[in-house]
C-alpha cells in the first residue's frame, strides 16, 4: 500500500515539473518528462509494484536471486575456461590428432622469395678465427635455418 502511494506521488511530482517546463516553452523536454512521470503510475496500475514489494521482503525470493547469481557465475566461469582451454575435451583431442597427422607448413623448406641475389660488392672484413667449441654452439641454429631454407 505504501509503495503505491509513493509511486503515485512521484508521478504527480513529475507531471507538475513537466507543466512548469511546458510553461517555459520547452515542449519536447516537457513531453519527455510526462512520459517518465507516467511510468510509475502505470506500474501501480498493472500491479507490478505490489509484486515487487512482496518480492523485496521475501526470503525465498532472495534465495532465488542467489541461485540465479550462482548459475550465472557458473556459466561465465565455464565459458572462460572453455575459451582459455581451446574448447571441450573432444575438440582438443581432435585438434591434437590433426596437428600430428598434418604438417603445419609442408613447403617450408622451399625458399619463398626465389633465389637469393649476391650482395653488392662490398669489401668483407676478414673473419677472425674462432675456437672449435664456439662453432658447435651455433650448429643447432644453422641446422634449423637450413631446414627452413634461410
Amino acid at each position: 500500500m505504501i509503495a503505491e502511494t509513493v509511486c503515485s506521488a512521484v508521478s504527480a511530482a513529475g507531471l507538475g515539473i513537466a507543466a512548469v517546463t511546458a510553461y517555459r516553452k520547452r515542449f519536447l523536454k516537457a513531453a519527455r518528462l510526462v512520459a517518465y512521470s507516467l511510468v510509475p503510475l502505470g506500474l501501480v496500475m498493472t500491479g507490478a509494484v505490489e509484486w515487487a514489494a512482496e518480492t523485496a521482503f521475501s526470503p525465498v525470493a532472495w534465495a532465488g536471486f542467489g541461485v540465479l547469481g550462482v548459475s550465472w557465475l557458473l556459466f561465465m566461469t565455464t565459458r572462460a575456461v572453455e575459451r582459455r582451454g581451446g574448447g571441450t575435451r573432444k575438440e582438443r583431442k581432435a585438434a591434437a590428432r590433426a596437428a600430428q597427422s598434418e604438417a603445419v607448413a609442408p613447403a617450408a623448406s622451399a625458399p619463398s622469395l626465389g633465389p637469393a641475389k649476391p650482395p653488392a660488392t662490398r669489401p668483407q672484413p676478414k673473419a677472425k678465427p674462432r675456437a672449435a667449441d664456439s662453432s658447435d654452439d651455433f650448429s643447432d641454429i644453422e641446422a634449423i635455418l637450413k631446414k627452413h631454407g634461410i
